[in-house]
């Protein structure tokens, strides 16, 4: 299913990442990480012009991006901690066990793995995998016959010009509902098929001769796909909705009968769409029905053989990675170098464990937490979680905008939130997923066939609140509205988001700042308009909510005047729900370090930084990062995160807090009267 669930992460889920150290067990001594290295330092930024320089400006020299990466940072050193050592000796575990039981974890891992590193068999397959789908494709006369196979295509995660998921629905949370929205853009976003600027062009020039290299390889025998592919999406993406417009999730919802979407696109034929995906359902919500009403139209205009090349296209960039190599490195050379500026790929070792991962990765989870997440650390990640929760309700009686009957509503909000921490309670069971050693295609298929059941299977069914959303090895968090719930995997609760050797400051800076980035979620501009139950419900004044508004206006008008290329200053109105978590995370967290000091003696200064410098250390190495200009140009069109920099930096000129840790002088470039700084929660 196409459509992603509702939540939202600390940090963008399309991390291409990557460092790593000796593995232990749980039981053996660990070695301990300093609080702050102060070899991050660049002592010769001024710290109250450009912090970000100023704490990290030594890691950046000392820490240049690898070839197989596009941006490298605290998350991603982590996240190659996680996968590349730690679920590496894991996989070479198993797969030296000898009598794996069919249908078990340890032989699905084993064999997925062992299939991803089986270049040979890849090699000699060729693109013979795809035949059954393509004959279909080739096979197609009229639009209502592509309809069909476009259903079906969709089943094994093959794009289309609609996209459907299943979550729980916007406003009865407690039962899953079917999505249908916009879908099918490769380049993924809107603003690059109209963008006139030289990067992107140049991209759009590098996508026709990428589609037109990848139908060579295959051998077919289509002339110029790639321009009639790009003028075809050109028009696709015309009809869609931009990445600001979908946030707004009172217009993204519009519940109608099945019978009903389907006669918004006759001539497609949604009905053979959907029966193709197994769907049954009576009802349907709607990300945007003139959209569905306008591909309709374009879909009945465009010449059937131009729809044909689409989904042939479709097809083959959605398997490239597990065809031969020939394929692999061009679509490694477009969407990785061209998008994203990275210069090499991983060696074929490491992309079979993030392979394996990808598709078997809750089962890999469960191993991954058994080892290296002690129980005692979720005790402590509880206590922080609360201790959160607590500063958040006086924080919330402290607002001067907001109404003592909004207020109320809130504090319902607040002490409705729940958490998870670590790992699920309980495990899917993955058994009915085949994999064999041989034939890494069919495995592909049949872990996406299970997923796609796993979600039809949900429709009008309760929602299982017990779900996770995010592996345990995952370096993330996330917060999903329609739970009102805070979830915290294993992977991220680690150096130097939590170090159990560091100052409380330190982990006051990372782990409990990005704890309050998730609560914050809660109530930025779109988690404020669902109630403590999950439900889009308005629970708001009039007036409270006008003055919200005003607030997180300024906010975007702020973000939006900072450039993070030439020409490419960041999208204040996408990213202003990461913005506002951002704020309302650090100032949750420095206050819950002042409460947690309140009756103990000064902490004494360490490495010559006082308790509250080191607290916005702390922030900063959680966030430094070295970037390509290609990733941040991406990044800043498609990302609602904003940079990396802008992060540490974007921030800090409304925290009186911070002009107070580090004395800065009224002039410094990081300061900002009092009367333009901007206090939301």
């Amino acid at each position: 299913m196409k459509l992603t669930h509702l939540c939202y992460s600390v940090l963008a889920l399309s991390l291409a990442m990557t460092a790593c150290k000796k593995e232990t067990d749980q039981e053996s001594a660990h070695e301990k990480v300093p609080g702050f290295d102060t070899s991050s330092l660049d002592s010769t930024i001024k710290v109250c012009d450009d912090f970000d320089s100023y704490a990290n400006g030594g890691w950046k020299k000392n820490n240049p991006i690898p070839g197989t990466e596009s941006r490298w940072g605290a998350f991603n050193v982590l996240d190659k901690e996680n996968k590349e050592v730690r679920l590496k000796g894991i996989i070479q575990e198993i797969v030296k066990l000898e009598d794996r039981k069919k249908g078990s974890e340890e032989q699905q891992i084993a064999d997925y793995y062992q299939s991803y590193l089986d270049t040979v068999t890849i090699e000699k397959r060729s693109i013979s995998p795809l035949k059954e789908y393509l004959d279909k494709i080739n096979g197609v006369q009229s639009l209502k016959e592509l309809a069909s196979v476009s259903g079906e295509l969709q089943k094994i995660g093959v794009s289309s010009v609609i996209g459907m998921g299943v979550d729980a629905d916007l406003r009865n949370s407690k039962v899953n509902v079917l999505y249908g929205g916009q879908d099918g853009l490769s380049l993924g976003e809107r603003s690059y098929y109209d963008r006139t600027d030289s990067s992107t062009v140049k991209v759009r020039e590098e996508f026709v001769k990428h589609v037109d290299k990848m139908f060579s390889l295959a051998t077919f025998p289509d002339q110029k796909p790639g321009q009639t592919i790009l003028d075809f999406e050109t028009k696709l993406a015309k009809l869609q909705l931009t990445n600001v417009e979908l946030r707004d999730p009172v217009k993204t919802y519009n519940k109608m009968s099945f019978k009903g979407f389907q006669s918004l696109a006759p001539d497609f034929d949604l009905e053979a769409f959907s029966d193709k995906q197994d769907i049954k359902t009576d009802s349907i919500v709607v990300q945007n029905k003139p959209y569905v009403e306008n591909v309709n139209k374009l879909l009945k205009a465009t010449p059937i053989a131009t729809l044909k090349l689409y989904a042939k296209w479709q097809l083959l960039s959605r398997f490239a990675g597990y065809l031969p190599k020939s394929f692999d490195q061009e679509n490694f050379r477009f969407f990785s170098t061209v998008m994203r500026g990275t210069k090499q790929q991983k060696a074929r070792v490491e992309r079979a464990i993030r392979s394996t991962d990808g598709l078997l990765g809750m089962p890999l989870g469960k191993l991954f937490s058994k080892k290296y997440f002690p129980e005692e650390d979720k005790k402590k990640v509880s206590d922080m979680i609360e201790n959160v929760r607590t500063v958040y309700g006086e924080r919330i009686d402290k607002l001067s905008w907001m109404s003592d009957s909004t207020k109320a509503k809130a504090h319902k909000k607040l002490k409705a939130f729940t958490y998870k921490i670590g790992y699920p309670d309980k495990w899917k069971d993955y058994s009915s997923i085949e994999v064999v050693k041989d034939k890494l295609f069919e495995n592909v298929i049949s872990a996406s066939l299970y997923a796609h059941k796993e979600e039809v299977d949900k429709i009008g069914k309760p929602v299982d609140k017990a779900e996770w959303l995010m592996t345990p090895q995952t370096v993330n968090a996330y917060y999903n509205p329609l739970n009102n719930e805070i979830v915290f995997p294993a992977g991220i609760l680690q150096p130097p988001f939590y170090n159990r050797d560091a100052d409380d400051a330190i982990n006051y800076g990372g782990i409990i700042a990005v704890i309050g980035h998730e609560f914050t979620h809660g109530f930025d501009d779109q988690g404020s308009q669902f109630d403590d139950e999950g439900n889009l419900k308005n629970w708001w004044t009039a007036s409270d909510r006008a003055n919200f508004d005003k607030l997180t206006k300024k906010y975007i008008d702020y973000f939006s005047g900072i450039e993070a290329l030439p020409g490419f200053k960041i999208n204040g109105a996408l990213t202003i729900g990461e913005n506002v978590a951002d704020l309302g995370g650090l100032t949750l967290a420095y206050y819950a370090l002042e409460k947690s000091l309140k009756g103990k003696a000064e902490p004494a200064p360490i490495d010559g930084f006082n308790w509250k410098q080191r607290f916005f250390l702390g922030w900063a190495q959680v966030w430094h990062m070295n970037t390509t200009n290609e990733a941040l140009r991406n990044q800043v069109q498609t990302d609602p995160h904003s940079p990396a920099k802008d992060r540490i930096n974007g921030p800090m000129p409304h925290l009186k807090e911070f002009e107070a840790a580090w004395k800065c002088t009224p002039g410094s470039k990081m300061i900002l009267p009092d009367s333009a700084r901007i206090v939301i929660w």
